[in-house]
């Protein structure tokens, strides 16, 4: 096992999008765990859009010069409690770094199901595919046959999304994206019926080409023009599902679109957000559904995987960039 542990660091606040100037790589020395801990050898590395949000000067955000906290799986390499077995595999949110002493209440078991796996504890059975699962099931309570639209749908939670919907019994399915492969690849092995560009035109024109019938839920990743033309295009006692504002997170001065504000009162539409933590309880209910999907092929895997911890500030702004398709996750090619 290596005797020295590397670890990311953000050391500047970016303005805008930002760079592999904004991170640093640190090496220090191998922590032995105390009593009570175990030593932990991440295996994979979750890259998420809302790591760009905590690196802005907020309340609860990124600290400068310290370790990433984020979403990674790892096997335990070195124990000093009977609650953790040298050997398990584990998931824990001590993230951008190659080791890490973790406690039992810090970890979480993970289930080992026949076919399925371990990326898929980051992707559509962990908090990529709750996110997903609970926008679906608990806000917009999607009801058999009703039509859906999805933006930034290429992403980890908009595949997991247009996958789950189409398992709901959705209706028609439709999405945008930056790319036209992006779209002609969501319309081919998602599931989606129809994906737009969004920087092809307007969005409510490109919207209201793609679902000329309206719409009753919109599961919004981003915000901004898609929002607004989401808003016009909801039937009575539509739903909308806010999960992200991407479209704000690197252009923070960007003027917010208006819409009619009086569509929500006419309409009696629904707003709501959500924060995925606040739904833990849900993860066996997801672990249900999704598992006997992934057995049984009819539940995909949709990922980017990047080889090497070196490469995660490189995968990280290449997922902001729109580089991936599907969930983003850097692997460990060569564990101890």
């Amino acid at each position: 096992m290596q005797q020295t542990a590397l670890t990311v660091h953000q050391t500047a606040r970016p303005h805008g999008f930002p760079t592999a100037a904004d991170f640093a790589f640190v090496e220090s020395p191998l922590r032995v765990p105390e009593a009570g801990s175990a030593l932990v050898e991440n295996l994979y590395w979750s890259v998420d859009p809302y790591h760009r949000e905590m690196m802005d000067d907020l309340p609860g955000g990124f600290a400068l010069h310290a370790p990433l906290e984020g979403r990674a799986l790892g096997r335990v390499v070195a124990s000093r409690t009977p609650r953790l077995t040298e050997g398990e595999v584990v998931f824990h949110r001590k993230g951008w770094r190659t080791l890490a002493v973790v406690t039992p209440e810090e970890i979480r078991r993970l289930p080992r199901f026949d076919g399925v796996p371990l990326t898929a504890y980051l992707s559509v059975l962990g908090g990529t595919g709750l996110t997903a699962y609970v926008g679906l099931t608990r806000i917009a309570r999607l009801q058999e046959g009703e039509d859906l639209f999805v933006s930034a749908a290429a992403g980890g939670v908009g595949t997991a999304t247009g996958r789950f919907a189409r398992l709901l019994g959705a209706g028609r399915l439709v999405g945008s994206t930056g790319t036209k492969a992006k779209a002609d690849r969501l319309t081919r092995e998602v599931g989606y019926d129809a994906v737009f560009d969004h920087h092809e035109g307007p969005a409510v024109e490109l919207l209201a080409k793609a679902a000329p019938s309206g719409i009753d839920v919109f599961v919004d990743h981003v915000g901004g023009e898609q929002l607004a033309a989401a808003v016009g295009a909801l039937r009575d006692f539509g739903r909308i599902v806010r999960i992200g504002t991407i479209s704000q997170y690197n252009t923070p001065t960007r003027s917010v679109p208006r819409f009619d504000h009086a569509d929500i009162v006419e309409k009696s539409l629904r707003m709501e957000g959500f924060l995925v933590r606040n739904y833990l309880d849900v993860q066996d209910e997801l672990y249900e559904f999704a598992v006997p999907h992934l057995q049984s092929g009819r539940l995909a895997l949709d990922e980017t995987v990047v080889d090497g911890f070196e490469h995660i500030v490189d995968a990280f702004l290449g997922m902001l960039r729109g580089r991936n398709s599907g969930k983003t996750i850097v692997r460990n090619p060569a564990p101890s």
